[in-house]
């Protein structure tokens, strides 16, 4: 039979993760629901790892160049006139 987790068992479970994130975020989860009752399986908890597992880039190895400012385009408003 599977092994069924409640949101205190999972959250032990997964490292880093608290009961309220999973609560939080229990949407964009896998779980299963019975009635009212939410819980997870061990295959959940590993798809879970899987969504938020993030593999390091690859980097060039020497540092890039000075590149401008994301907002150097940007030029202020003409000052308002006072009536």
């Amino acid at each position: 039979m599977t092994r069924r987790l409640t949101y205190t068992e999972a959250a032990a479970t997964l490292p880093g993760v608290t009961e309220t994130w999973l609560r939080r975020h229990i949407k964009k989860l896998p779980h299963t629901k019975v009635g009212r009752i939410v819980y997870f399986t061990d295959d959940d908890l590993s798809r879970i790892d899987a969504l938020f597992h993030h593999e390091p880039t690859t980097a060039a190895t020497s540092a890039p160049g000075p590149s401008p400012h994301p907002l150097a385009h940007l030029v202020p408003l003409p000052a308002r006139r006072s009536a």
